[in-house]
């Protein structure tokens, strides 16, 4: 079996490798990475759009497979939070017919990592660089800024395979 993933991004398609060894029916696909464009922001700054920006990762990549991934992480409004937003990972897996939705836990970034976001239009990366909370220009190809509040308890990778993992829920047997 053949499985695609819409990101050549190493932490994207580590957690898929790493999640799928979970599932027999799974385990033994052959996964290939594929560069393909969300066509939404860098910096999602809604549910809708980043839903949609994994949908079409998925369905970008789905060519000459069983089943196609599409990851993205965004902003999402939450009420009485201290910023408004909070950050999520949507996993979207497609099967040439239809989606199969999951999404990570969400968190609360930084007040200045925040600022640099919504009023300057930064990606993450770039404010959390802005901010001085790391010295790596692509902390989410890294740890990501989850990794760095939490002190390394959750990571990027691990966020991201929580994502996949709810939308593996639609593909499992039972």
């Amino acid at each position: 079996m053949k499985i695609k993933i819409g990101s050549t991004n190493k932490i994207k398609l580590e957690a898929l490798k790493e999640i799928l060894r979970d599932y027999s029916h799974l385990k033994a696909a052959a996964v290939f990475a594929v560069e393909i464009q969300s066509g939404v922001a860098d910096q999602p700054k809604s549910l809708e759009e980043t839903i949609r920006g994994a949908m079409n990762r998925a369905k970008g990549a789905f060519q000459d497979c069983k089943y196609s991934f599409g990851i993205e992480s965004g902003l999402m409004a939450v009420p009485n939070t201290k910023t408004g937003f909070m950050d999520v990972s949507v996993c979207a897996i497609f099967d040439g017919e239809e989606y199969h939705l999951g999404l990570s836990s969400a968190w609360e970034a930084p007040k200045q990592v925040m600022h640099h976001m919504i009023a300057e239009g930064l990606d993450m990366n770039q404010a959390v660089f802005k901010a001085g909370l790391t010295d790596n220009p692509k902390i989410g190809s890294a740890e990501g800024l989850i990794g760095i509040m939490t002190k390394g308890r959750l990571t990027r990778k691990e966020y991201t395979k929580e994502a996949i993992r709810t939308a593996l829920i639609h593909l499992e047997e039972i």
